[in-house]
């Protein structure tokens, strides 16, 4: 195997979501910046709210016209 080809890894990485959620982890950079975390998402939260990514919900919407 070869020597020296491997990133530097990080076992006190800091992940920062864009809900103000911070935590640490391990991770080939130091600091990792997220729009979605475990703390925001609505899957592990049980919110039930759409995720709209670039406005991707109104476009569906209205491509088959439903009311909003």
């Amino acid at each position: 195997m070869k020597g020296e080809i491997h990133p530097k890894y990080y076992n006190d990485a800091k992940v920062i979501c864009s809900c103000g959620n911070t935590f640490i982890t391990g991770s080939t950079q130091k600091v990792l910046k997220v729009e979605i975390c475990s703390k925001c998402h609505p899957f592990f939260s049980g919110e039930h709210r759409v995720v709209d990514t670039a406005g991707q919900v109104e476009r569906f919407k209205r491509r088959y016209k439903l009311e909003a």
